[in-house]
């Protein structure tokens, strides 16, 4: 809540800007802390079937702009996944998106989708999972690459939460979060 009343505050200014972007940084979570949490995120087990996401996307103040649910159809094979997302937004529009997701061991992954730009990164330690990549979001007819820090936490066996911040050139843009239940 400080670093976003700190951002609208300093936005005018170039020199704020910067020190901003410095503030997010040390914010920033550590994947050790999770080590120990329960229950223990298996992330090709939980990823797995069908599952149903409710969501919302918040703009830098906090105000919801869009709410959407996603309907996942998900499967592993020899530590090869894919997501198959269909998204439904409040606006009547709809979208989809496939990831493909490589296993590489001792909780990393790697992940790619068609707006996905480059390759995504992420680990899993203990209940959490965190994932970055860039999003070639489109906005009124123009794409945007869009920096996100994706963090996971397994709540049960059932229902995960999720939150991403989203950034361009550093600024922070926004957050989407979500809550993903298994059926």
């Amino acid at each position: 809540m400080m670093k976003r009343r700190l951002i609208l505050g300093g936005a005018a200014s170039a020199l704020g800007a910067v020190a901003l972007t410095g503030l997010g940084g040390c914010a920033s979570q550590n994947m050790d802390s999770y080590r120990n949490e329960k229950p223990v995120l298996d992330l090709q087990q939980y990823f797995n079937g069908t599952l149903d996401a409710y969501g919302v996307f918040t703009d830098r103040s906090g105000t919801v702009v869009k709410r959407f649910t996603v309907l996942m159809e998900c499967s592993w094979k020899d530590g090869q996944g894919v997501l198959d997302e269909s998204f439904s937004y409040s606006d009547g529009s709809v979208q989809k998106r496939i990831w493909r997701l490589t296993a590489l061991g001792n909780g990393r992954y790697t992940g790619r989708a068609d707006d996905v730009v480059g390759q995504a990164q992420g680990e899993s330690m203990g209940n959490a999972f965190h994932w970055n990549y860039t999003l070639a979001l489109p906005v009124d007819g123009t794409v945007y690459e869009v920096q996100f820090d994706d963090w996971m936490y397994l709540v049960n066996d059932r229902v995960m939460l999720n939150k991403a911040s989203m950034r361009k050139f550093g600024i922070y843009l926004g957050e989407v979060t979500l809550s993903f239940s298994k059926r």
